[in-house]
């Protein structure tokens, strides 16, 4: 494995990087890096950004938006916290979490932490959330990136995200403060930001030195790329159109939310958001819907007939239709 660090708290330059290194410029081994932003509200891809963020606050308060290329929900990180990638070259289209997330739980428990993986995505402390994880396939590479709230000011956390009420109710949990921690509250030794930073890159690194340093070419290119795919209006925003359907399914991989544009019993519009996983050709699952008959059982042999079977992590063709035209 392979160390790149990014030199940077631009969360556009950073994620502008990680498609670099996937897509662009592939390095002889797995990629690993360990970064951090400034105060930036990190959306799902298949997110509705209006629907998750208090837009208001984060404009007053210079919070940047940005849209991930993975799937998940939104999470706030700041200074206080730090984002971890592994860049994985394979051509795989199948999502799995256990083998990336293993080496930073190994790290945590080296400083006697005692965090867990919650069986989805998430990253726990006496069941408070401390990481979020999530995963996409990109040209046959697997990125999996996830958080890490180390010192994050929980407050303006709270303020900057719109919670969606299902989570909070569904967890038994009455606010945001009551189901998330910082790492850095649960250290048996204090450690500055930076430390934390350098015990986690040697552990998962496994003390080894192998480093790749950023040349001028390749800042110059990611900086293009951050401009054209996560610093633009589409791409934080989107097409937001307004559908006359809506229905929404909570799954075991996640919640899916179907807006639907019905005419003479046809789909004639769709969009798909939520906080699920899917491989790259659930791109194309919003696009299946249209033209089909709203009836169930056309639904899903449309969508079997497109290859969904496998696209979403948790959901089957046969649940989302049921969902669909219930």
């Amino acid at each position: 494995m392979i160390y790149v660090e990014t030199g940077s708290e631009d969360v556009y330059f950073n994620f502008g990087l990680e498609y670099y290194f996937t897509m662009e410029k592939r390095l002889p081994e797995p990629v690993f890096l360990f970064w951090r932003t400034t105060p930036t509200l990190m959306v799902g891809k298949y997110q509705n950004t209006l629907e998750e963020i208090n837009g208001p606050y984060a404009e007053a308060h210079g919070i940047h938006i940005v849209r991930r290329m993975s799937g998940g929900g939104t999470i706030y990180t700041d200074l206080g916290g730090w984002q971890f990638t592994f860049i994985d070259y394979g051509d795989t289209d199948e999502i799995h979490f256990q083998e990336y997330i293993a080496p930073v739980i190994d790290a945590l428990r080296a400083l006697g932490i005692p965090a867990e993986f919650n069986g989805r995505n998430d990253l726990v402390i006496g069941g408070r959330k401390f990481s979020g994880n999530a995963q996409y396939k990109l040209g046959g590479n697997t990125v999996h990136h996830g958080s890490l709230l180390y010192a994050t000011d929980i407050a303006q956390m709270v303020e900057a995200t719109t919670v969606d009420e299902y989570k909070i109710l569904s967890k038994s949990i009455k606010s945001v403060r009551d189901r998330v921690t910082n790492i850095s509250e649960h250290l048996e030794k204090p450690l500055t930001p930076e430390q934390f930073k350098e015990h986690m890159i040697s552990f998962i690194m496994r003390g080894s030195d192998r480093r790749y340093e950023l040349t001028e070419a390749d800042k110059t290119r990611i900086r293009e790329l951050a401009a054209e795919r996560f610093d633009s209006w589409e791409s934080k925003y989107g097409r937001n159109p307004k559908f006359s359907i809506v229905r929404t399914g909570r799954f075991r991989g996640g919640k899916m939310e179907f807006h639907l544009e019905v005419k003479q019993g046809r789909i004639a519009d769709a969009a798909v958001y939520g906080d699920f996983f899917a491989s790259q050709k659930a791109d194309g699952l919003a696009q299946a819907l249209v033209g089909c008959v709203y009836e169930r059982a056309a639904v899903q042999k449309k969508l079997e007939e497109c290859g969904m079977q496998d696209a979403v992590y948790g959901v089957t063709p046969e649940e989302m239709a049921g969902v669909i035209a219930e």
